[in-house]
């Protein structure tokens, strides 16, 4: 019987939240199954506070990928009977192959493909699906179905990230009677983003709104976008780059009322502790909000309207302003802000 599995995840903290759900979904079939997940260490936090995961395996040493052989080494020790490549790379198709594993399920449309046992043939690129469903499709590849099975991201917040939380807003100087609306400016240029000075904007007509605490987020490499988009906000939001915890930072968007950004993996987590988001998503089929968007019903998403599918504008390096995504006003979105009930 297939009872050992190990789930590969190494890329981001969005893709990571959005591959959980196939643990849980392993676990109503098989309540005594040892699931593993091969990880970013960046990203152990979340897996952690996952009870559907039993095991870890650490991808990287200081950012870059672990020596190969010992890769090797610890998947042999681990004697899973089943991988999931959800983010197919060849070098670690190869490790799975040669550490035996006897179920290896990945994708049909790579060259390196007769390294999987078992192949799926769905092009993730078209967006036909949301990347969860992607994910948890692989699983009917050993005959786990998903009907009837919640796959919803989620989050359990610990009370010790919770008390931290309220110690950190205490210090911030924020009233227990705010509504605390966070922006999130940042993408780290996994998508197309609305600009940093539109956030600004957005910033300063939200806090020009009593009873409404604005709190700009970012990670501390951030920072200088934070300041900036703070900068335009005014005196009366608050920027955080304070490097909080994976958990600190869930418990501070939980406690939210709204959180606003690009197509980041903050937005899943947003989703996952059930706070209402507004997101930006690209007109780009494989960046779209249909396979990248918050996987949950409390949201308004914008993406750019009346601009041509797939604008080669917007295919241009990440560094340059995307003129599709700031067509979206400003106005647009602090309108969609205002007529929020959970803001009334």
């Amino acid at each position: 019987m297939l009872n050992r599995f190990l789930i590969v995840r190494t890329d981001r903290m969005g893709d990571v939240l959005l591959t959980l759900p196939m643990a849980r979904v392993i676990k109503k079939h098989r309540p005594y199954a040892h699931i593993c997940m091969m990880i970013q260490q960046y990203t152990s936090e979340i897996v952690r506070s996952d009870k559907n995961v039993d095991e870890l395996l650490i991808y990287d040493e200081n950012g870059k990928m672990a020596p190969f052989f010992q890769l090797i080494e610890k998947i042999r020790r681990g004697n899973y009977n089943v991988v999931f490549h959800t983010n197919p790379r060849f070098l670690i198709a190869l490790i799975t192959w040669l550490a035996g594993i006897p179920v290896r399920v990945g994708t049909g449309y790579r060259w390196y493909s007769f390294l999987f046992t078992k192949k799926i043939y769905e092009h993730r690129k078209n967006a036909r699906y949301h990347e969860l469903e992607y994910n948890v499709h692989l699983l009917r590849s050993i005959d786990f179905e998903i009907e009837g099975i919640d796959i919803s991201p989620k989050i359990d917040i610990h009370p010790e990230w919770e008390e931290k939380i309220e110690n950190y807003l205490n210090k911030l100087n924020v009233g227990a009677n705010k509504k605390i609306i966070i922006i999130h400016p940042g993408s780290g240029k996994s998508a197309r983003d609305w600009s940093p000075k539109n956030f600004g904007l957005l910033a300063k007509k939200i806090s020009g709104i009593e009873n409404f605490q604005v709190i700009i987020t970012g990670s501390p490499t951030e920072k200088p976008l934070v300041d900036f988009v703070s900068s335009l906000a005014g005196n009366k939001s608050i920027p955080s780059t304070e490097g909080l915890s994976f958990g600190e930072f869930s418990a501070l968007i939980k406690k939210s009322s709204l959180f606003i950004s690009n197509s980041t993996g903050p937005i899943h987590i947003a989703a996952a502790v059930g706070t209402t988001v507004i997101g930006l998503y690209p007109h780009i089929i494989p960046l779209s909000e249909k396979r990248w968007g918050p996987w949950t019903d409390k949201k308004i998403i914008f993406s750019p309207q009346n601009k041509p599918l797939n604008c080669k504008k917007c295919l241009k390096p990440k560094s340059q302003i995307c003129e599709c995504m700031d067509s979206i006003s400003v106005e647009s979105v602090f309108d969609a802000v205002m007529n929020l009930s959970i803001l009334k």
